[in-house]
């Protein structure tokens, strides 16, 4: 038996905020990202269910001087690493696991930026591989068990002269492969992430953020169901760059409602960017 429905989508809506959908010149990045995620609500899910996640995924840029199209060419890879603590109440009882390991890396070999005077545009081609350790016994936080591949499009817009507003849209669509172990083909999912951001200083920006990520087809097999996920998160974020080191940071927060087949939580980002 699974311990919840399966939830197509791979990418973890929440992950980018305020200029999300502006990437860096070129260069050699590290980016961090800590992700840490609590739950006790679940509407129409499995009752007594409570979770607690924490996801580390380091993320290596590497924009480069070549051009496609006027854009900046780059590519990434995300190696995410996390441990979670879940409990729910069954017919037999209450079952509890806590788990930590590798989750599903995520290639990305196609990543291009445009930079125009007013507004930055964004788009990339990932493929996610299945290399966690997925179990039908256990919520697939950090392991899904099948390949995905993800198309992005996001564009950042300066409404003034000297860019301390900014208003960042980016969309995520996602095509998943069967899960070998369920023999499920989860539908597809669209994330739309944005964030209004405003610069309190040459270095702060601070503004409101959220996700809506949405699954748009059925999911295919024997004992697919035709229910769609869905979760809609809003909160608030604070941004900031450090002149002496380099180091960008944020921290953002945001609350979860309006979710279908899924928890509602709370989610707690931490960010951090270094260029080498």
């Amino acid at each position: 038996s699974q311990a919840q429905p399966i939830v197509a989508a791979h990418y973890p809506a929440g992950a980018e905020g305020i200029k999300g959908a502006s990437l860096p010149p070129p260069g050699f990045y590290f980016r961090d990202y800590n992700m840490f995620y609590t739950a006790d609500r679940f509407v129409d899910g499995p009752p007594g269910f409570d979770i607690f996640a924490y996801v580390n995924a380091p993320r290596f840029i590497w924009m480069t001087d070549w051009k496609i199209l006027g854009a900046d060419y780059g590519m990434d890879v995300i190696v995410p690493f996390g441990y979670m603590d879940w409990n729910l109440s069954t017919p037999g009882g209450k079952v509890s696991d806590d788990y930590s390991g590798i989750g599903d890396i995520q290639l990305e070999p196609a990543l291009l930026s445009w930079h125009l005077p007013q507004v930055d545009l964004a788009a990339g081609y990932a493929v996610w591989v299945p290399t966690g350790d997925f179990s039908t016994t256990r919520p697939d936080v950090l392991a899904k068990g099948f390949w995905s591949h993800m198309l992005t499009f996001g564009t950042t817009w300066y409404p003034d002269q000297e860019k301390t507003w900014a208003l960042s849209l980016l969309n995520r669509y996602e095509f998943c492969q069967e899960q070998e172990d369920t023999k499920i083909d989860p539908g597809q999912v669209y994330t739309l992430e944005f964030g209004l951001s405003k610069s309190l200083s040459k270095t702060i920006d601070a503004g409101l953020v959220g996700y809506w990520q949405q699954q748009t087809t059925d999911d295919e097999g024997a004992t697919a169901t035709t229910a769609h996920d869905r979760k809609v998160g809003l909160g608030a974020e604070i941004s900031g760059v450090c002149p002496i080191t380099g180091l960008l940071g944020s921290l953002r927060y945001v609350h979860e409602f309006n979710a279908e087949e899924r928890p509602e939580g709370e989610l707690i980002t931490l960010t951090v960017t270094k260029r080498f």
